[in-house]
């Protein structure tokens, strides 16, 4: 793991945490990203979800994980246009963002959508079974427009915990993923990393609510995000870089 230091950490308390990047894997190479990024062509990502896509919790909309991705992967391409469109709404659940996806997704003619999926339905402790259709319902729609798919977890926070649905729906959206061969990030996993392995509070990455992310939360989460995009779609940029704490640090510590 590399260790790079956060960015836009006002929401945190005392001193940040060191962010540091995990090996990242989505399990599915992103063919349609990795194409626009070797032809040098626009990347268009649309990061849809609910309240932690939307940003609550953030001190400013800039501090956003779509927003944090943009920066951290235009940065990385300085020769390329990356686009991040936020289309979090919150206190949405796959049904609502199912209704919104021919405006909100399809007409924005992604490469890449972002689905961060089932925190709303974990919180209001949602059937299995009804996750299961709406989720293979999504991923047949992005297929449908030749989209790559990365399905995002939800966060590992004590509101989440508190519900017993909550590890089989994280396991539920890792199912669907392998089953319809589409992106994961697993988002849960890392979270818990951090407070299982890296013995950092609840306090430092989440806010007072026990459900939301803060800057902390959200900027690191992102700096895995692109790792993890970079690695699938442009596996000889991630070989050059080995990384290594050093390049890994050069290439995602912006602020």
């Amino acid at each position: 793991m590399a260790t790079v230091s956060p960015a836009g950490a006002g929401a945190t308390i005392g001193a940040a945490p060191d962010c540091r990047l995990a090996d990242p894997d989505l399990g599915e190479t992103l063919t349609r990203t990795r194409f626009q990024l070797t032809h040098g062509h626009t990347l268009t990502i649309v990061a849809i979800g609910s309240s932690s896509t939307e940003g609550a919790g953030a001190s400013s909309a800039s501090a956003a994980y779509p927003a944090r991705l943009e920066a951290l992967l235009a940065g990385r391409f300085p020769g390329l246009t990356v686009k991040v469109l936020n289309r979090g709404i919150g206190g949405e659940e796959e049904a609502d963002m199912l209704s919104r996806f021919d405006r909100d997704v399809i007409a924005e003619k992604p490469d890449l959508v972002l689905w961060q999926v089932a925190s709303n339905a974990i919180m209001r402790d949602r059937q299995l079974s009804i996750q299961e259709n709406l989720i293979r319902a999504g991923i047949m729609r992005i297929k449908q427009i030749g989209a790559d798919t990365v399905l995002i977890d939800p966060q590992y926070t004590t509101a989440i915990l508190a519900h017993s649905v909550a590890v089989p729906m994280v396991d539920l959206v890792s199912t669907e993923a392998r089953r319809h061969r589409v992106a994961a990030f697993r988002r849960f996993a890392l979270m818990r990393h951090w407070h299982e392995n890296q013995r950092i509070p609840f306090e430092a990455f989440s806010i007072a609510d026990g459900l939301h992310m803060n800057d902390w939360g959200y900027d690191c989460f992102a700096r895995n995000l692109a790792a993890a995009i970079i690695r699938s779609a442009a596996p000889s940029i991630m070989a050059s870089m080995s990384l290594s704490p050093a390049a890994m640090s050069r290439s995602m510590d912006l602020h």
